[in-house]
C-alpha cells in the first residue's frame, strides 16, 4: 500500500496529458530515489530511533518525513519550527519537497543565526545539509577562557554529517571556526547553471552528474583531479592532483598538530575515530584506538579553547567529503589558519604551507 499511494501522490503531481509517458519516468524517478541515501528505510539515519518510538523534535526535521512536513507547516502547524516527534522508519520522501510548502521555501535559517534568502529550489535541500554547528558557537564556548589551559567547561563540539550547503556558503553562513583578524572565502561562485544543489545533483538519487564538470575541465578524468588554482598550498611539493589533495593533505597535517599539541600542552595525547563522539584519549600515544577505547567513557576530555577549535575546523573539513567542490577556497583557508595557530604555541613549522 506504501508505494500504491506513492505512485498516485506523484502521478497526481506530473504534467497532463502526459500522464501515461510520465508513469514511465514514475518508475524510474522512485527507483533512483528508493536507491538513495533519502530513501534508504534500512539506514541507520531512519533507524535509529525505533527502539524509542519516535524520533525526538530536535533530529526528526531532517530524520522524518513527518518532521520535516512539521518543520514546513504543512497542515496547518508552525512553519520554521518542529513542534512534535517525528515518525519512526518514515525516509525523507515525495511529500518532503513536492508540498506546495517546499515549493515556497526560499529563506533558509542556519546554525549562525544567519537567514540566507533566495535560494529557490535548493532551499530543502538546505534545511539538513546545513550543519548543527558554527563558527559562533564555537566561539561562544571558548571566549573568556585562556587559550592554551584545560577547562572542564569545555567538550567537542560537532558539526554533524553533509553539512554541505553551510560550505558552500563559506564565510556567509560560519559553518568553519573562523580565526579573528582573519578573511574567509564567501559563497563559492560557480558558473550559472551549476551554482546551485540541484544543479550538480539529480534530485531524486542525489547523485553527482559529472558529465558537464568533465565537458568543462578538460583533461581530467575524475572530479578529485579538477584544479585551477595550482599553488601549493598543502607545501608537499606536488602539485600534480587536484584540490582535494591539497585539502587532504593540510587535513592530514592538522591531525598530527592536533596530537602534538595534545601531548605536549594539554598533558593527554589524544587520537580520532571516525564514529561519536570522534575525539578519545589516547594515554600510549599510539594514535590508533582498539575497539574497547571507541567509547563515550573514553571520550577526550582535555580540551583547552586552542584545542577545539583546531578540532572543530578539522571535523568540519573531514564530515563534508565534497568541499573540494563545495567551497575549497574555505576548506583550505579554515585548515591553514587551524595549523597556523597550534603552531604559536609548537615548535611547529608551517612556512610551507600556503594560504589561498
Amino acid at each position: 500500500m506504501r508505494f500504491v499511494a506513492l505512485f498516485v501522490s506523484v502521478a497526481l503531481l506530473l504534467p497532463t496529458p502526459s500522464r501515461a509517458e510520465g508513469l514511465e519516468g514514475l518508475e524510474r524517478l522512485i527507483a533512483a530515489w528508493l536507491n538513495s541515501p533519502h530513501g534508504d528505510y534500512h539506514s541507520t539515519s531512519f533507524t535509529y530511533w525505533n527502539e524509542q518510538g519516535a524520533v525526538p523534535e530536535n533530529c526528526a526535521i531532517c530524520h522524518s518525513e513527518t518532521g520535516f512536513m512539521d518543520y514546513l507547516g504543512v497542515g496547518g502547524l508552525t512553519a520554521g519550527q518542529v513542534d512534535h516527534p517525528g515518525t519512526i522508519n518514515t525516509v525523507i520522501g515525495c511529500a518532503s519537497c513536492h508540498t506546495e510548502e517546499a515549493h515556497k521555501l526560499d529563506t533558509v535559517t542556519f546554525p549562525s543565526g544567519v537567514e540566507v534568502s533566495g535560494l529557490g529550489a535548493s532551499a530543502t535541500c538546505m534545511v539538513c545539509h546545513q550543519g548543527r554547528q558554527s563558527s559562533d558557537q564555537v566561539a561562544a564556548r571558548t571566549d573568556g577562557k585562556a587559550d592554551d589551559e584545560i577547562s572542564e567547561e569545555l567538550a567537542f563540539l560537532n558539526i554533524h554529517y553533509a553539512a554541505s550547503a553551510a560550505t558552500m556558503l563559506g564565510s556567509e553562513a560560519r559553518p568553519g571556526y573562523q580565526y579573528q583578524g582573519r578573511n574567509y572565502a564567501g559563497r563559492f561562485m560557480h558558473v550559472p547553471g551549476a551554482d546551485t544543489c540541484v544543479a550538480c545533483h539529480e534530485p531524486h538519487s542525489t547523485s553527482v552528474e559529472t558529465e558537464g564538470c568533465l565537458a568543462c575541465h578538460r583533461g581530467v578524468d575524475e572530479l578529485r583531479d579538477i584544479r585551477t588554482q595550482h599553488v601549493d598550498f598543502a607545501g608537499t611539493g606536488d602539485r600534480s592532483g587536484g584540490i582535494h589533495s591539497e585539502i587532504v593533505g593540510l587535513q592530514e597535517q592538522l591531525l598530527e598538530a592536533i596530537r602534538l599539541y595534545a601531548e605536549e600542552i594539554a598533558g593527554m595525547p589524544i587520537a580520532y575515530a571516525g564514529s561519536f563522539p570522534y575525539f578519545f584519549a589516547d594515554p600510549e600515544g599510539a594514535g590508533t584506538l582498539a575497539e574497547d577505547q571507541i567509547t563515550r567513557e573514553n571520550r577526550y576530555q582535555s580540551w583547552t579553547p586552542r584545542l577545539l577549535k583546531a578540532a572543530y575546523n578539522y571535523q568540519v573539513a573531514l564530515k563534508d567529503p565534497g568541499g573540494y567542490v563545495h567551497n575549497p577556497r574555505y576548506m583550505l583557508q579554515i585548515l591553514h589558519d587551524s595549523l597556523a595557530d597550534l603552531a604559536e604555541v609548537l615548535e611547529l613549522d608551517v612556512s610551507h604551507i600556503s594560504r589561498p
